[in-house]
């Protein structure tokens, strides 16, 4: 049976619990200004989130999910639905299930990890990125900057190849040296995590630690997030939920399943990471609280997410991107309809995302396998719509939220 948390204990003032209902404090002149001060949100208010998750559970979309919602610095709702794994063994989806998060691992890990080297002074932005990494100027990359890099304006191509049967880290990084734009640098928005292995190669030619090192030093110690890892302990596996067989037949549970990451050793700028709900909540909070100028042991300047949480792209583009994080794409279908234009977010492949409104320090983030255990199907649709459901909830109920519009959606690969 699906279970849905109303409330997570309260970690400050802010919050408290009357009558089993989440109680959180508001603040003025956000588009979530209700009332009063402060005002409940029953539980009932999430019914239509849970039955979205119960609906996609029961329908085979995912096999389970763990999802939390947050509102003004708490998790005010949070729910645990379906199984973890259907096969080779059935197992329970538990909130403390570990999930492999995909392209999370840009936002998460090496967007924020180059951004500390920014604050040290170690690199600019718009510094071409093979003053820091020598030979990415090879085949036309002369131009690209870290900038470009982050915002996925480089020009490079998608992935990596993976038509001839490469292995190992230096071979990655042979080939990234040898990829060439597809187009202009700056030219047009091309996500491609190439951008990121290559920002991943930077963070460990400048720090002289592998990325798995510098993360859990610089990112992970100071958030105290003890579940949070790049190549878990094969004894932590039963926790892990699992994604999809691989090419040898083998189910992955604790295998990144990204298959460029896995060729480079498990470890790389765009995915690799796993997680679960409580280490995500508590990152995010922390986040969205140091974004807003407040007391947080996030491990960057308020200044700086700022300067990553709002439009970084080339002048006069369209498609709207942070330093990692997505505003305005094809792939901002986690906003949903009524979350504001400022909210910014990530999707990760085998079905993880985060969606963020800095103004009310809101969030929502799910968390599913939902390639498991034969590649699976979108939930795109299903993220837009837990998105405009949860929007709903935490809205004043005096007045009808406005519609944001939505990006146009080709047909491309979800992330």
């Amino acid at each position: 049976m699906p279970t849905a948390f109303p409330f997570t204990q309260p970690h400050s003032r802010r919050a408290f619990v009357r009558n089993g209902l989440a109680v959180a404090c508001l603040g003025s002149g956000s588009w979530l200004l209700r009332p009063q001060a402060c005002a409940a949100i029953p539980a009932e208010r999430f019914s239509a989130v849970s039955q979205l998750f119960e609906n996609a559970v029961s329908s085979g979309l995912v096999p389970g999910a763990v999802s939390a919602i947050g509102d003004q610095g708490q998790v005010v709702w949070r729910g645990v639905f379906g199984q973890s794994a259907l096969l080779p063994t059935p197992a329970p989806m538990l909130w403390s299930t570990l999930f492999d998060m995909a392209s999370l691992t840009k936002v998460l890990v090496t967007a924020p990890a180059i951004m500390q080297l920014q604050e040290r002074g170690l690199l600019d932005l718009d510094t071409p990125a093979w003053r820091y990494l020598p030979g990415f100027e090879a085949q036309g990359k002369q131009d690209i900057t870290i900038r470009l890099l982050l915002t996925h304006y480089s020009g490079l191509p998608p992935d990596l190849p993976l038509d001839t049967p490469w292995q190992g880290h230096e071979q990655a990084v042979r080939l990234v040296m040898n990829s060439h734009p597809t187009s202009p640098p700056g030219e047009r928005f091309v996500y491609s995590d190439i951008n990121f292995i290559t920002l991943g190669l930077i963070v460990e030619r400048l720090s002289g630690l592998s990325l798995s090192a510098y993360a859990a030093r610089h990112i992970f110690a100071p958030l105290a997030l003890h579940r949070t890892m790049f190549l878990p302990h094969p004894e932590a596996a039963p926790a892990i939920a699992p994604t999809q067989y691989d090419e040898n037949g083998t189910m992955l549970q604790g295998v990144v399943h990204d298959p460029t990451a896995r060729r480079m050793g498990g470890v790389a700028g765009h995915a690799g990471l796993f997680s679960c709900a409580q280490d995500m909540a508590r990152y995010t909070q922390a986040l969205l609280d140091k974004r807003a100028g407040l007391a947080s042991p996030f491990p960057l300047q308020t200044r700086t997410l700022r300067l990553m949480s709002t439009p970084q792209q080339p002048p006069g583009k369209t498609d709207l991107r942070g330093l990692g994080w997505d505003i305005a794409t094809h792939y901002s279908t986690p906003r949903g309809d009524y979350f504001p234009k400022n909210s910014f977010g990530h999707t990760g492949f085998t079905g993880t995302s985060l969606w963020m409104v800095p103004d009310t320090r809101s969030f929502v983030l799910i968390l599913t396998n939902r390639v498991h255990p034969r590649g699976g199907q979108s939930i795109v649709a299903l993220r837009h719509d837990i998105a405009t459901a949860a929007a709903l909830a935490l809205h004043d109920d005096t007045a009808a939220p406005t519609p944001v519009a939505q990006p146009s959606q080709p047909g491309l690969p979800q992330k």
